[in-house]
């Protein structure tokens, strides 16, 4: 293989994971929603917690540290719909970026 032919490979590699760190910061960061005096993020960790509890309020602590009371119900289906929303755009972009690879 010539120098040539690696360093496109090279060139090309980069510039797909550099495009892939670019679309989980893009779509990460709209994971994150404001809502019942509190700040959250629509992640596994988040969505399993409020799942796990049968209560109708719970205390939760927030992104800033703050330990707030929140409807879970609310919260949780508010969560549920962002991220099915934002990780489908984030899939169907990263599908064009695939095909372009």
């Amino acid at each position: 293989m010539d120098t040539k032919q690696l360093l496109s490979d090279i060139k090309a590699r980069f510039a797909h994971n550099s495009a892939k760190a670019y679309l989980k910061d893009k779509y990460e960061s709209k994971l994150i929603v404001a809502d019942q005096g509190g700040l959250w993020k629509a992640d596994y960790a988040t969505i399993n917690f409020l799942n796990a509890f049968d209560d109708d309020h719970i205390a939760l602590i927030d992104k800033f540290d703050n330990l707030v009371v929140v409807n879970r119900k609310e919260l949780l289906e508010k969560l549920k719909t962002l991220y099915t929303q934002v990780t489908n755009q984030w899939h169907e972009e990263w599908k064009e970026l695939e095909a372009k690879r």
